[in-house]
């Protein structure tokens, strides 16, 4: 089933024709999970369950789905066994399929998910990524099966939408990383207190524009949030959007997320080139909604995305602009040293010149971290996803799930 695309007014009109865009199908036996409280309601209701008892059933099978990571109904044993033997005939508890994984030098985990549907005799995929440090584990989330915007700096943008996700796969890739770091009953070694989670921080900058999938982002993320299942607090959940400006504010009031920007330019003439949403919305538009943001504060500031390209964005002069350009919002800068793929056009600043842009932005008062690349022996970086794994064969790509199980 198909359909055009709604996101061609993503980009300056003329830039790019009309695409296919694929629906999603749902399996004759869907998955629960990733479901919202409301979803599962519907689905007892439509096996009979009778409504007084639909609130209770449904939080004893929210509980076994996101505090339990349970995968099979058989497991959910405050259930009774016609229940449970009713919600096996009409439904599954599958995560996303794993195609292949790959484990970087560095602990960066990737792995490319199938998800329902095909397109020329492929099935759709997508890619999620875990990232091991010190003080959190951060998993990078998509929203789309490719990507519409283009930005010619990113490989993701190098390949065409396919679909939006739905809510459910959205939550479900959470779920899914849980299961394969074993993230579900963690203990210390005698003390018998909880680990930590080492889940405990999601980025929304995968695959896609958020915000060109709000509803489906939205449900997801609130399902991930929700302090009785995943419990990823909102503050531990950041959306990055390349500035989609009408549905920025609705992201603060609907979601309430921490907002990410990707900037990457000073001027309209180069972020044109660089990110082509900003022939639709101008940089002066975007950031009158980031000022706007609602819940905005130096507790929960926003954060600029800033790639850093020899030649083109990272001269003295376009760090002392980027400072005039933010002035009166509550911020801080990623700088993102450029991360290279087959094919493309731009190189990586020099680490000196990195430095000294950092610290211009620095001294006049906004953190300005340089995000140390990781994950790049795998095509893990920030604007690769969904490269060199597009291109594998299907022994290939069984090798490299053997080899991540038995590592």
């Amino acid at each position: 089933m198909t359909d055009f695309a709604t996101h061609a007014d993503a980009i300056a009109p003329g830039f790019i024709e009309k695409r296919p865009l694929q629906r999603y199908v749902a399996p004759t036996k869907p998955s629960l999970v990733g479901s919202s409280r409301a979803a599962l309601a519907e689905a007892l209701s439509g096996i009979g369950v009778p409504e007084r008892q639909r609130r209770m059933r449904v939080q004893q099978i929210w509980h076994w789905l996101y505090v339990r990571g349970a995968q099979s109904f058989d497991e959910m044993t405050t259930l009774s066994k016609d229940l449970r033997a009713a919600l096996a005939q009409h439904f599954t508890l599958a995560r996303p399929q794993v195609a292949a994984e790959q484990i970087s030098v560095d602990g960066t985990r990737k792995w490319l998910l199938q998800l329902p549907g095909e397109i020329d005799g492929r099935p759709h995929e997508v890619e999620c990524v875990y990232i091991p440090e010190a003080d959190r584990g951060t998993l990078c989330i998509s929203s789309q099966v490719g990507c519409t915007l283009n930005c010619t700096f990113c490989h993701t943008g190098t390949q065409r939408l396919v679909r939006n996700l739905t809510a459910e796969e959205i939550a479900s890739q959470v779920v899914l990383a849980r299961d394969g770091l074993d993230d579900w009953h963690r203990e210390s070694a005698g003390s018998g207190e909880p680990e930590k989670r080492q889940v405990s921080n999601i980025v929304m900058m995968g695959m896609g524009e958020p915000l060109y999938n709000f509803e489906a982002v939205r449900d997801g993320l609130n399902v991930v949030a929700d302090g009785e299942g995943l419990s990823i607090s909102k503050r531990r959940i950041t959306l990055s959007t390349s500035g989609v400006v009408p549905q920025i504010s609705r992201a603060g009031t609907e979601i309430g997320v921490m907002l990410a920007v990707s900037l990457h330019a000073v001027t309209d003439d180069v972020r044109n080139a660089l990110v082509p949403l900003n022939r639709k919305y101008p940089l002066a538009e975007l950031l009158e909604a980031c000022r706007n943001y609602p819940g905005l504060s130096n507790a929960r500031r926003v954060t600029f995305e800033y790639v850093m390209l020899r030649g083109i964005n990272d001269s003295l002069a376009d760090a002392r602009a980027l400072v005039r350009l933010i002035k009166g919002i509550p911020a801080k800068i990623n700088l993102i040293p450029f991360n290279p793929w087959p094919g493309s056009k731009y190189e990586c600043s020099d680490w000196s010149q990195i430095e000294k842009f950092s610290e211009i932005v620095f001294n006049a008062g906004y953190a300005s971290p340089v995000r140390t690349p990781r994950g790049r022996d795998i095509l893990a970086a920030c604007g690769q996803l969904k490269s060199a794994s597009e291109k594998l064969s299907a022994p290939e790509r069984l090798a490299l799930r053997a080899m991540a199980l038995t590592d």
